[in-house]
């Protein structure tokens, strides 16, 4: 037994910190047979029959600002968000009713919208040909209600995923953008058997403890649970158990059961976009990591939250760049009848 074996094996197991033994990612125990595409498929029916009540995920809440509009299209709409002296975010047609100029470049003044072209004031009362939609603001992200893309029967609020308390947690958010579908966004997620090879720098000894196998399962028990060890560095990393759960057609949820950072959750939303030049839908996924611990550190680092959020958003992102390749690859795939 050499020096290191020793240590190993005298490492307390209560630790959050556990040591990673060396191993060659090509060695690492096959998941393709347990990534069963009927299981993939089957949960993402099953989430698409689930109501969005017609929210869609619009920004990070930190997007929207009281001194210049944010603009985005979902779907084919056009849209223009801001907010008034209050802190209450609206959202409205990105167009102005006069004669089309683009919202996003008004001036705020008074809580209105002031057109640049021709000063046409525009406020949460709307003008004849222009009114806004209603908006959800839950603290972390802002949500418009479209009734005529989602097609559903409209509810007053969205379903926001349950949460760590924000006096509690950090909360960072990032958006990608892929020439895809939400499907495919949705899919990916809901395929964790690809997180240690396809992630490895992050992801190690992953194994998908369970998963719903049946094409009707009990919505309490539609959940895929993991045991994952998050990488903190090559040797070193962060065991906890976590599942997935789609609580809609366009959210599915990581949620940390067990381990370090019990309760904190990692939404990811994809929220469809104008299509692209060539016709090529475009989905933008944002996703909302609120990281919440009970240890008496993490409360003190809560205090350079500012400097911690840039930091998660990289994380975050960096593991969407390979995903998004992942989701276009099956985009693609579908789009031609190859998959």
């Amino acid at each position: 037994m050499t020096a290191l074996d020793a240590v190993l094996r005298r490492w307390p197991k209560t630790m959050p910190l556990q040591p990673l033994p060396s191993e060659s990612w090509a060695k690492q125990e096959p998941t393709w047979k347990g990534a069963n595409p009927q299981v993939i498929e089957s949960a993402l029916k099953r989430a698409k029959t689930r109501t969005s009540g017609n929210w869609f995920v619009f920004a990070a809440s930190r997007d929207i600002k009281a001194d210049k509009p944010f603009g985005r299209y979902v779907g084919t709409t056009e849209l223009v968000a801001w907010r008034d002296s209050a802190g209450k975010v609206h959202i409205g047609p990105g167009a102005c009713p006069h004669l089309g100029a683009a919202l996003d470049t008004a001036k705020i003044e008074c809580d209105t919208l002031v057109c640049r072209w021709h000063g046409l004031a525009l406020g949460p009362k709307g003008k004849a040909g222009w009114r806004p939609v209603p908006a959800f603001d839950d603290g972390v992200l802002v949500w418009v209600r479209l009734d005529e893309l989602g097609g559903e029967e409209p509810t007053p609020v969205p379903v926001v995923p349950i949460r760590p308390p924000a006096s509690t947690a950090i909360a960072g958010v990032v958006t990608l953008v892929g020439k895809c579908e939400p499907d495919d966004i949705i899919a990916n997620r809901l395929d964790p058997w690809h997180g240690a090879w396809f992630h490895p720098y992050s992801f190690a000894r992953l194994k998908v403890v369970s998963a719903p196998t049946e094409i009707d399962v009990p919505d309490e028990d539609d959940r895929f649970l993991v045991d994952v060890t998050f990488r903190v560095s090559r040797g070193v990393g962060v065991p906890v158990r976590a599942e997935f759960v789609c609580p809609g057609p366009r959210t599915i949820v990581m949620r940390i059961l067990d381990g370090e950072g019990a309760g904190s959750v990692v939404e990811t939303h994809a929220t469809p976009l104008a299509p692209a030049a060539d016709g090529t839908p475009r989905t933008a996924v944002i996703e909302a990591t609120i990281a919440s611990s009970d240890r008496p550190g993490f409360q003190m680092a809560r205090r350079a939250s500012g400097l911690l959020r840039p930091a998660m958003n990289f994380t975050a992102a960096r593991l969407w760049k390979d995903d998004l390749d992942y989701a276009e690859r099956r985009y693609e795939l579908r789009s031609t009848g190859r998959a």
